[in-house]
């Protein structure tokens, strides 16, 4: 779907922002997603999300996101796979509030405009109502520093309606000695 690939590609934001520092990696690490137990509104799929509150009154219902190769590997494609039902257009002016930490460390907190971030994956506004299913591929670097990350991505309509809030936490990258 067309924002959920967005914000996916948000979450991944820490993976990609980071690649200019060196580090090996264990490629036996586990895959990025807590037990559902663990997490109180897990988003259904093969990922590390859950929603940031019950999202019975968001304007995006996702019904599913998967991540291939779960966990994501440096310097592989990593697929993003979801799927979805806006229940509403989204149209200029909705904003994502983003935030991205390396452990205690806030790499990015702002607010940005949604439908400038989306042409960055090739998408563009108006997000039409109704159901979407999205595939989309990035290219993750071969360098990323090793600890954990915690992403939020809380998004609003132009006129402050919650489209959905979606967080990952404790998404951990271990070094290979």
């Amino acid at each position: 779907m067309k924002f959920l690939s967005a914000t996916a590609l948000l979450l991944a934001s820490p993976l990609v922002a980071a690649a200019s520092l060196p580090t090996l990696f264990d490629p036996s690490q586990a895959p990025i997603r807590a037990g559902d137990n663990e997490r109180k509104n897990p988003v259904k799929g093969d990922n590390p999300l859950e929603f940031c509150e019950s999202p019975s009154s968001h304007l995006l219902t996702i019904d599913s996101v998967d991540l291939s190769p779960n966990p994501p590997q440096p310097g592989e494609i990593l697929t993003i796979t979801a799927s979805g039902t806006f229940h509403e257009t989204i149209t200029e002016g909705a904003i994502v509030n983003v935030e991205v930490k390396w452990g205690v460390i806030t790499l990015v907190k702002q607010t940005m405009d949604l439908c400038e971030q989306i042409e960055n994956v090739d998408l563009k506004c108006p997000l039409e109502k109704g159901k979407m299913v999205l595939t989309k591929q990035v290219q993750l670097p071969k360098q990323i520093p090793p600890g954990r990350y915690s992403v939020l991505a809380d998004v609003y309509t132009e006129d402050d309606r919650k489209v959905t809030c979606l967080k990952a936490d404790n998404i951990e990258f271990k070094i290979k000695f």
